[in-house]
């Protein structure tokens, strides 16, 4: 038992099961108006299943889109399938909820970012405040990240 509420791995439980939430609510009634998500992967996360290829192109994260294409949307209690549309080459990825690094939906200026977690034994007590994850909202307080960089030119 620890002396202290890890605050920081809760909230990341409890966003990333509002990405479950999110997903589901897109399999039952498709993505309504012009909702879509840029989605940005950890593509080192070992249960992380993406093309050898794409892998090989972005070694250590990549930023998908789920708007107009996207096909055999699963979700499941640890993360989703879809296969997505790479240069008109459809490719099956399966996403842990715990490789997600954003979730954005450019579209109402929300987003989500996910620090690296570490266990408790990695971290010192002045490190601990670093655990907490940034949320990102049109009026969060907390840092804003800009949507610009998600923007197609």
């Amino acid at each position: 038992m620890t002396d202290k509420i890890d605050y920081g791995t809760l909230m990341h439980n409890a966003m990333r099961g509002l990405i479950k939430e999110v997903l589901l609510g897109v399999i039952k009634n498709g993505l309504p108006g012009n909702h879509h998500f840029f989605i940005t992967i950890d593509t080192t996360h070992p249960e992380l299943q993406i093309a050898s290829w794409l892998k090989d192109r972005y070694p250590s994260d990549i930023t998908v889109v789920m708007q107009h294409w996207y096909d055999g949307l699963d979700v499941q209690d640890d993360g989703f399938s879809v296969t997505l549309n790479f240069g008109d080459q459809p490719e099956p990825l399966y996403i842990p909820y715990d490789s997600i690094l954003t979730f954005v939906d450019p579209s109402v200026e929300f987003g989500l970012r996910f620090e690296s977690m570490e266990t408790d034994d990695d971290l010192d007590d002045d490190q601990d405040e670093d655990e907490t994850p940034n949320t990102e909202t049109s009026t969060s307080a907390g840092e804003v990240v800009s949507l610009d960089s998600f923007r197609k030119p």
